[in-house]
C-alpha cells in the first residue's frame, strides 16, 4: 500500500507541475528526490548499493543522481549530443532544405487534394527518419510541402494537421527515444529500427495515411457546411510568407541532400544486415558523417574561413541538446528511480500480469495509456518515455513477453500522443505560421492519432 501511495503521489505532483509549467527537468528532479526520500525515510529499501553507496541514506539520495548523470553521460547522453549537433550543421549549411525539397517533389504531380494530403504524410514520416527534430521537419514542410497542398483545394486545417503528424512515429536511429529503447532491449538504434520499427511503424503509417485522407476530407466537408471554416481557409495567408522570408536556411547545391542520409546509410551498411566486418558505433559514425559534410562544404564553397566558421554550430548544438534533452533524461531517470524503488510500480505490475490469459495484453495498454496521457500532457513524447521507460523491462518480464514485443509500440504511442497535444511544440510552430488554433488543429489529429495508436499496439501483437 505504501508503495502504491508513493507512485501516485510522485504522478500526480509531476502532473500538476506540468500543467502549471513549471520547468519539466527541475519538476521530475524534485518529485524524484522526494520519492527517494520518503522510500529512505519509511522503508528499510536502500537507494544506492555496492561501491556507490555513501552509508548515509540521505547522502544516498544525492549519489542516486550521480549514479545516473555519470552512466547517462558517458552513453546515451553523448550519442543525443552528437547527433543534434550534426543536424544542426547539415541545418547551417542547407543540407536539411535540399533533402526536403528533393523529397517533396513527387507531390507537385499529384492533383487529386486527398491523395496528395496522405502522400504527403507519408513523405513526411519518411524525412522524419532522417531528421529527427519534430518542430524543425514541422516547420521546413510548411515551407515547403504546405503550399503544395492549399494549391489544390486542402483546408489550412487538414494541411497543419498533417504537417503536425510527419513526424509522429518518431522512427529512425537517430532519434534519442530509438537510442534509448534499442538500450533497453539490448540491441543497437540500426537492429531496433529494422527489427521493431520499420514492421510496426510502417503498418501504423499506411493507417494514418489512408486515416488522414479520409477524416480530412469528412471535416472539411462537415466544418465548410457548418460555418466552422470558409472558402478563405483553402487560401495561403501572408503568415507563410512571412515565415518564407524570414528562413534562415541557406540555399544549396542539390547533391548536399545525400548529407542527411549518410548516417543511416553508415549504420545499416556496417551492421548485421550487410557487413559486419568493421564494427562502427553510432558516434563514431556521427563523427564520421560531420567531417564528411565539413570537407564536401569546403570543396563546394572554398571558403575555408567560413566553412569552420560554420562548424561551431555543431558544437552548439550539441550544447543546446544538453541542456534539453540530456538534461531531461538524468531528471527523469531519477523520478523514475523513486517509482521503482517505493514498490508501487511492481505491485502495479503484478496485479496486470495476473490477470487470466490477458496479463500481456492488459500490461502493454496500460503501459501505453500511460504514455500517451504524459505526452499529450507535456506536450513532449521525449520528457513522457524517458520518465517511464525504465518501467518496460519490469512489464515484459512479468508477462514473459519478449522486450521489442512491449517497448516498440509504447515508444511509438508516446510520439503519436504528441501530435494529439496542444501545447507540443510541433503543433504550436505549425499553428502559429498557419495562423490556426493549436486546439483546432489538434481536433483534426486526435481521430487519426487513436486510428494509428490501435494500430501500433495491434502491428506489435500480430507481427513482432
Amino acid at each position: 500500500m505504501f508503495g502504491l501511495l508513493v507512485v501516485l503521489l510522485g504522478i500526480f505532483l509531476i502532473g500538476y507541475l506540468i500543467i502549471k509549467k513549471y520547468y519539466a527537468p527541475w519538476a521530475l528532479l524534485l518529485v524524484g528526490v522526494l520519492l527517494l526520500f520518503l522510500v529512505g525515510a519509511f522503508t528499510e529499501t536502500p537507494l544506492a548499493t555496492g561501491k556507490k553507496a555513501t552509508h548515509s541514506w540521505l547522502l544516498d539520495i544525492v549519489q542516486v543522481i550521480t549514479n545516473l548523470s555519470s552512466s547517462t553521460l558517458a552513453g546515451l547522453g553523448l550519442q543525443i549530443m552528437v547527433i543534434s549537433g550534426l543536424a544542426d550543421y547539415l541545418d547551417r549549411i542547407g543540407a536539411t532544405k535540399s533533402f526536403v525539397k528533393i523529397c517533396s517533389k513527387p507531390l507537385e504531380y499529384v492533383r487529386s487534394p486527398y491523395t496528395l494530403l496522405a502522400l504527403a504524410y507519408l513523405i513526411g514520416q519518411f524525412i522524419n527518419i532522417f531528421i529527427p527534430s519534430a518542430v524543425g521537419l514541422g516547420v521546413l514542410l510548411m515551407l515547403t510541402v504546405y503550399p503544395l497542398l492549399m494549391a489544390v483545394g486542402v483546408s489550412r486545417l487538414s494541411a497543419a494537421a498533417v504537417i503536425v503528424t510527419a513526424s509522429c512515429l518518431d522512427l529512425g536511429p537517430a532519434s534519442a527515444n530509438s537510442i534509448v529503447t534499442a538500450k533497453l532491449i539490448g540491441i543497437t538504434a540500426m537492429e531496433y529500427f529494422i527489427e521493431g520499427q520499420v514492421i510496426v511503424g510502417g503498418a501504423a503509417a499506411l493507417a494514418i495515411a489512408i486515416s488522414h485522407g479520409f477524416l480530412q476530407k469528412y471535416f472539411d466537408k462537415k466544418d465548410l457546411a457548418s460555418g466552422r471554416i470558409t472558402e478563405d481557409d483553402f487560401k495561403l495567408r501572408g503568415e507563410l510568407i512571412a515565415a518564407q522570408a524570414k528562413d534562415k536556411q541557406p540555399d544549396a547545391p542539390w547533391f548536399y541532400a545525400i548529407l542527411p542520409v549518410l548516417p543511416i546509410v553508415f549504420l545499416f551498411i556496417f551492421s548485421k544486415f550487410c557487413y559486419t566486418g568493421v564494427r562502427l558505433e553510432l558516434i563514431t559514425c556521427m563523427f564520421l558523417c560531420m567531417l564528411i559534410s565539413f570537407f564536401m562544404d569546403l570543396a563546394t564553397r572554398r571558403s575555408f574561413k567560413d566553412c569552420v566558421a560554420n562548424t561551431k554550430i555543431f558544437f552548439q548544438g550539441m550544447g543546446r541538446v544538453f541542456t534539453s534533452t540530456v538534461a531531461l533524461i538524468i531528471c527523469a531517470l531519477v523520478f523514475a528511480e523513486g517509482l521503482k524503488l517505493s514498490g508501487g510500480i511492481n505491485s502495479i505490475i503484478g496485479w496486470a500480469a495476473s490477470m487470466e490469459n490477458a496479463g500481456g495484453i492488459v500490461m502493454l495498454v496500460v503501459m501505453c495509456a500511460l504514455l500517451a496521457l504524459a505526452s499529450i500532457i507535456t506536450g513532449s513524447a521525449n520528457a513522457a518515455f524517458f520518465a517511464f521507460n525504465s518501467l518496460l523491462p519490469h512489464a515484459a518480464k512479468a508477462v514473459n513477453w519478449e522486450m521489442i514485443v512491449m517497448a516498440c509500440p509504447v515508444q511509438l504511442v508516446s510520439g503519436i500522443a504528441r501530435s494529439m497535444s496542444p501545447i507540443a511544440g510541433v503543433t504550436i510552430a505549425v499553428s502559429s505560421i498557419a495562423e490556426l488554433s493549436p486546439f483546432e488543429v489538434v481536433r483534426r489529429t486526435i481521430p487519426v492519432m487513436a486510428i494509428g495508436m490501435i494500430t501500433t499496439i495491434a502491428a506489435s501483437l500480430l507481427l513482432l
